[in-house]
């Protein structure tokens, strides 16, 4: 399965030497947050520290970096921030863990991810009725300008509609896998 994989997602664009290390980011306060980096090994932990902190929004004196392999076990707290990040030997796929310290941070309290947390705007029905720049009056004059557009009014069930008309073969859908895994299995074993 992990051949049809790399064969889906193709050859990489970038080179990768021994010098580089592709690292999964993760974050403490954000629990949606997740993302791939490349390192150089020879790059120091503080420099680490500084495009993590460009990344997520955690400041470098409330970051503390700690390193998983990839069975999600900890290995280390990266405290030394003079060293290089090639001193911890971190391995293609382990994950950097950032944990922010700071109480007060942009990224505490979820806010950033959960948006029934932040306060919406509301107006009544009365109030946007008194306004002259909304959008129900804009239409109202594009209809009374051009009758024409009424007539092509898209009703509240179209993409029902829409999909009604669409049908999708399953000896087609089957073929045209069965088609994909036969290149691929012929380009890529000997049969």
């Amino acid at each position: 399965m992990e051949a049809l994989k790399a064969y889906v997602e193709g050859p990489s664009l970038q080179v990768h030497t021994d010098e580089t290390v592709l690292l999964h980011i993760s974050h403490s306060n954000l629990k949606h947050y997740r993302n791939q980096l490349r390192f150089s090994l020879h790059i120091t932990v503080d420099n680490v520290k500084e495009k993590l902190s460009r990344q997520c929004g955690t400041t470098l004196d409330s970051m503390v970096l700690q390193l998983y392999d990839d069975n999600n076990t900890k290995i280390c707290d990266l405290v030394e921030v003079s060293r290089p990040l090639g001193f911890y030997s971190p391995l293609e796929g382990y994950r950097l863990h950032i944990v922010d310290l700071d109480p007060t941070s942009v990224t505490a309290g979820g806010w950033l991810e959960d948006t029934s947390l932040v306060e919406k705007y509301t107006i009544s029905d009365e109030a946007y009725n008194k306004r002259d720049d909304t959008f129900k009056k804009f239409k109202q004059k594009c209809l009374a300008e051009v009758p024409e557009m009424s007539s092509h009014k898209i009703t509240d069930n179209y993409m029902e509609d829409l999909v009604a008309g669409i049908h999708v073969s399953f000896s087609f859908s089957y073929s045209l896998v069965f088609c994909v895994a036969s290149h691929f299995y012929s380009k890529h074993f000997i049969l």
